[in-house]
């Protein structure tokens, strides 16, 4: 018998006063066994098709024989939500700081090496319950006691993290500009990637940069190489207690929702909590595909050379050769007296992941963003 429930999460108020509120839905089984896993959506505003997921996600676990503890969060950040402008929603960076929604998690890694010199001696148990309260206790003291206060989206972001420090296995739900599906896997758990259908990884390094999947997955990891260090060699990610994986899932475009390809992510998402223990039994079987990856420092963009209007040519996902097109670009004002179309091509195969939303571009602006030094996995 699961127990489900759901909650409201206030996260900070208006000018006018009114509240700012998050719902958070929680599955907790009568007999737990497997790894707890915490599941957002919606962090930058247009970024919608998440919150479609979860509601499959919501369906499809009503009937699934669930194992751990379970949490998920649509519409994690209110304020991007319902950040709009005409018929665009610009939800993606802070209107007030500008600074990326995406990128105001903590992570303060001068406490590893302290905590590992003083529990070197403990159990695996004993040191994944401490460093538990450590990280928890870390954003706690900043919601709670900052002498000079919280922006609106640390407190947002601040009170997410304290939920997803209670779970081993994090996933956070985002959507590019006009994209396909892609994971942003850390570079340790490349074999888990495999049970995600989706066919295009990013292998991120273990470092901290602000995200949410960084900030889960960093201290523990950034901990087991210290411990190692001081002479505990068990400690080794991916094995033992210290098992924590967090990824990015990239659902596709923003700004729409489709709930027959949400259940079909959702299946994805079922897939690999099944692998990992969360979901008993073998209805979810990852799908058999040809999967690509490259390390980030390949995941490359491309700018517009010229200002002008954009005919996004690559197909995504499939390999490009080498002088093949990306795009091509009109140029009305050479017409008559000039080149007034330029073709895009690239000196090097790659794979086409995302393109810029509007077919309106400047000289400089991102145009593609496309998998180099790929390999299958």
């Amino acid at each position: 018998m699961n127990n489900f429930t759901k909650e409201v999460m206030f996260v900070g108020e208006m000018a006018s006063g009114a509240k700012l509120t998050v719902p958070v839905y929680s599955f907790k089984p009568a007999h737990k066994s497997g790894p707890n896993v915490y599941i957002q959506a919606n962090m930058h505003g247009a970024e919608v098709q998440g919150n479609a997921v979860i509601f499959q996600l919501l369906e499809l676990l009503k009937t699934c024989d669930i194992k751990a503890n379970i949490t998920l969060v649509p519409y994690a950040n209110p304020v991007a939500c319902n950040h709009k402008n005409g018929e665009y929603t610009l939800g993606r960076f802070d209107p007030i700081t500008g600074v990326n929604w995406n990128r105001m998690y903590h992570f303060d890694e001068s406490v590893i090496k302290p905590f590992a010199k003083k529990h070197v001696g403990a159990s695996e148990v004993e040191i994944k319950q401490h460093f538990e309260q450590l990280l928890t206790s870390q954003v706690e003291e900043k919601l709670d006691h900052n002498r000079w206060g919280l922006t609106t989206g640390q407190r947002i972001a601040y009170q997410l993290q304290r939920l997803a420090y209670q779970a081993d296995l994090v996933l956070d739900l985002h959507t590019g500009p006009i994209s396909s599906k892609h994971l942003y896997c850390p570079e340790y758990a490349q074999p888990s990637a495999k049970y995600f259908n989706i066919e295009h990884t990013l292998l991120i390094p273990n470092d901290f940069d602000g995200a949410m999947d960084e900030a889960t997955f960093c201290p523990w990891w950034s901990l087991q190489q210290t411990l190692r260090g001081l002479g505990r060699e068990e400690f080794m990610m991916g094995q033992g207690i210290f098992n924590k994986e967090s990824y990015t899932v990239e659902l596709g475009s923003q700004e729409q929702i489709d709930l027959d390809v949400a259940k079909q992510d959702a299946e994805s998402l079922l897939t690999y909590l099944q692998y990992q223990g969360v979901v008993g039994g073998d209805a979810y079987q990852p799908t058999p595909m040809t999967r690509y990856a490259c390390y980030l420092k390949d995941y490359k963009t491309l700018y517009s050379p010229m200002g002008g209007m954009v005919d996004y040519l690559a197909e995504f996902g499939k390999p490009l050769v080498t002088g093949e097109p990306l795009a091509r670009i009109l140029r009305m004002d050479n017409y008559g007296d000039g080149e007034a179309l330029h073709n895009v091509s690239l000196e090097e195969t790659v794979i086409p992941i995302l393109h810029f939303a509007s077919a309106s571009v400047n000289q400089g602006t991102e145009l593609y963003k496309v998998l180099t030094n790929f390999f299958e996995i």
